[in-house]
């Protein structure tokens, strides 16, 4: 396996791992502290949520894995714009990473402050989950369109890395989310309705149509090509006279 085609199967690979350790979180493990506003008042197991805050501590590490494999490959195309990926992945990441430690603290509250206000303890966990929702809204649902959506599709569909019209997909999702994360912002549509989730399915099968492709099929050899020869054709810098 030449290094290109390693680069591409770890990026698929960490592609794919982003679906397995953010799906669980959202859609199971998280369910209890998001969904009951006494949560933080009950006794018994919330190790879901620690298991869920683990998954997405991994699913930070890789995103930030995605955009360091690809970033020496798509500097080839436009450096600027491969940097801009990288640090929409890191803007991405910070936001997860603050709605990760909301949670926590929810959960740390639930078993330290027992015998606290009731009240002031709701008022105090919900203040808390509504930060991991922002959170949540900013970041994949707002960041991710335009880093994963449209830097990422834009990349490669200039350099044909990947099918032309699959990378189509990237720069007709991006925006779609964006229009739906615009929309739950300004209060129009409610974060996880039916019409922020379709606006949200394009993006999903973006990048998981391209987690596979790169993993089992790698960069396209005429792309890669193009790339190689495109870098060869750059002029070497004029050395500097000395005096």
């Amino acid at each position: 396996m030449d290094s290109t085609r390693r680069t591409s199967f770890i990026t698929g690979v960490l592609f794919i791992v982003t679906f397995v350790t953010s799906i669980p979180a959202a859609l199971v493990l998280y369910t209890p502290v998001l969904d009951d506003p006494n949560f933080i008042l009950g006794a018994g197991a919330d190790g879901g949520v620690a298991v869920g805050a683990f998954l997405e501590v991994l699913l930070i590490v890789a995103n930030v894995g995605t955009a360091v494999a690809l970033f020496p490959v798509l500097k080839r195309q436009n450096e600027p714009l491969a940097l801009g990926y990288v640090t929409a992945r890191l803007i991405e990441s910070t936001f997860i990473a603050i709605g990760i430690v909301s949670l926590l603290a929810v959960v740390t509250l639930r078993q330290d402050a027992a015998g606290g206000d009731p009240s002031s303890l709701v008022i105090a966990g919900q203040s808390l989950v509504a930060i991991h929702d922002w959170t949540f809204l900013l970041g994949p649902g707002w960041v991710v369109g335009v880093g994963n959506g449209l830097i990422l599709g834009w990349l490669m569909y200039r350099s044909g890395l990947v099918p032309r019209g699959m990378a189509m997909l990237g720069l007709v999702a991006g925006p779609v989310l964006l229009a739906g994360g615009t929309a739950a912002l300004l209060g129009v549509t409610e974060l996880d309705s039916p019409l922020w989730r379709l606006a949200a399915a394009p993006e999903f099968v973006w990048e998981l149509s391209l987690g596979i492709y790169l993993m089992v099929k790698g960069f396209r050899p005429s792309g890669v090509a193009r790339l190689q020869a495109d870098r060869r054709a750059v002029p070497a810098p004029h050395a500097v006279p000395t005096p």
